[in-house]
């Protein structure tokens, strides 16, 4: 699931500041790294802005599983102690259609979330960045883009503007809309799913995900 606002006016500089990239904004400095450890997140606080899908104390929890757990990633970007912005990967849940083929190279992007008092200075973008790099290309990264998470009513967009925002946002990193037969993303014309396939990917892996996009083929395991 994604949401936030990701429309960003305004280009601010994006400075790398050891195994992290620092973000100068008007409202302040932004540390944008990961992936974050268990520890690491034990010694921040989540800000208020950050509730779409669960109060803030509960979704830093969920962070920390993530970032706990053997496949997770989850990078952040904070001013001073406090998480403003997220970003997480896990791999699909085995019950899912995604799951289903148990293929590792296979990577959901889960969550990002932006607070609302720092949307529109770079800072989904500066997270994409930060979040997508060399490892991506071992994996078919994958978004499932539902029209009910947008806020259409905090942006005033209509649904097919918001959409093209979302595309315009994601193929800044190669995520493009690819076609599927899955019924949540066939539920409303607006929704879609988006896939990065990493240029390591084994063939074979392609193969997996292109029959898992289409239950109506064969998958070849």
């Amino acid at each position: 699931m994604l949401t936030s606002r990701m429309a960003e006016k305004t280009e601010y500089p994006l400075v790398t500041c050891g195994r992290a990239k620092v973000l100068v904004t008007e409202q302040g400095p932004l540390m944008v790294w990961g992936p974050v450890t268990p520890a690491e997140l034990d010694r921040l606080e989540m800000d208020e802005g950050l509730h779409i899908f669960r109060p803030p104390a509960k979704q830093k929890q969920a962070l920390r599983e993530i970032a706990d757990s053997a496949d997770g990633r989850v990078f952040v970007a904070r001013n001073g102690g406090r998480i403003v912005a997220y970003i997480t990967f896990h791999y699909p849940e085995p019950f899912e259609r995604w799951g289903k083929s148990g293929r590792p190279e296979i990577l959901e992007l889960g969550a990002i979330e932006v607070s609302l008092g720092w949307r529109r200075c770079g800072t989904g973008s500066a997270l994409l960045e930060v979040a997508f790099g060399d490892w991506v290309e071992d994996y078919i990264i994958i978004g499932c883009e539902y029209c009910w998470h947008w806020d259409l009513k905090g942006t005033g967009m209509s649904v097919w503007g918001y959409r093209k925002m979302m595309q315009r946002f994601f193929e800044r990193v190669g995520m493009n809309p690819v076609d599927t037969d899955d019924p949540e993303i066939c539920d409303h014309p607006a929704n879609m799913l988006v896939a990065r396939i990493g240029c390591r990917v084994p063939e074979k892996a392609v193969q997996v995900f292109n029959g898992l996009r289409f239950c109506g083929r064969r998958i070849l395991l």
